[in-house]
């Protein structure tokens, strides 16, 4: 009879911890896919919108604090040698690999007792660091207009550069108030430290190029707590 009450207090008070962490427990590990929209901004003058695909794996240090590893696939392009009197255009083909630090809003705001800061919890800051590979698909160099007038470059480089992005991620809970699809809107510029992402050298400033992201990220797994509850009642 004992062992049969013991058995009984132990299932009750299992099922009240689980409960009790109902809101608490988020997922270490992320795996998603974003596309975006970009412009460069190079030594050639005309900037031109161009498609690119993100893959990357995050672990989430907390649900507000997470660590990106990113790898982006797509295209640059600027330039016209028509329209322009240096003549410089070029379309370039890419792959750059990042790695990124995000801290959001909730690691510091006590959002439980504020619908603003609830609200505001998934605002983020991230940075890092990251090279780029670059692949010159069409270039020129040449003014049509000025004769002599050359740019000097290379149809094929590897650059560092500083990825720096803010933006929103709307958090997508499942039955047990865990976030188990991100939806994420941003903006991210990089800072090139180098001159080559255009197969152009010229002047003295580095080059960038800027991102307007859109994505989609899903827990894989690895579940822990948090010290505070993720979704506001």
């Amino acid at each position: 009879m004992i062992r049969k009450l013991l058995l009984t207090f132990g299932i009750c008070l299992t099922v009240l911890l689980a409960k009790a962490q109902l809101g608490y427990n988020y997922a270490q590990y992320d795996i998603g896919f974003s596309g975006a929209l970009n412009y460069a901004y190079t030594d050639a003058e005309t900037v031109k919108g161009t498609p690119a695909v993100h893959l990357h794996f995050t672990y989430n240090q907390t649900p507000f604090l997470n660590h990106i590893a990113e790898v982006q696939v797509g295209r640059l392009a600027g330039g016209d040698s028509l329209l322009t009197l240096s003549g410089r255009q070029f379309k370039n083909s890419y792959t750059a690999v990042s790695f990124r630090t995000q801290i959001q809003a909730g690691e510091f705001l006590d959002y439980e007792r504020s619908v603003i800061f609830n609200a505001l919890k998934n605002v983020y800051a991230s940075g890092g660091i990251g090279v780029i590979y670059n692949n010159m698909s069409e270039i020129n160099r040449q003014s049509l207009y000025i004769p002599d007038f050359y740019s000097g470059g290379r149809n094929n480089s590897t650059e560092f550069f500083v990825p720096l992005k803010v933006g929103y991620e709307f958090k997508i809970f499942n039955s047990y108030d865990e976030p188990s699809v991100k939806v994420d809107l941003g903006y991210q510029y990089n800072l090139v430290l180098g001159d080559q992402i255009d197969g152009i050298k010229a002047g003295t400033r580095k080059d960038a190029y800027t991102q307007f992201v859109l994505g989609v990220k899903f827990a894989i797994g690895g579940f822990t707590s948090y010290r505070k509850q993720i979704s506001r009642q």
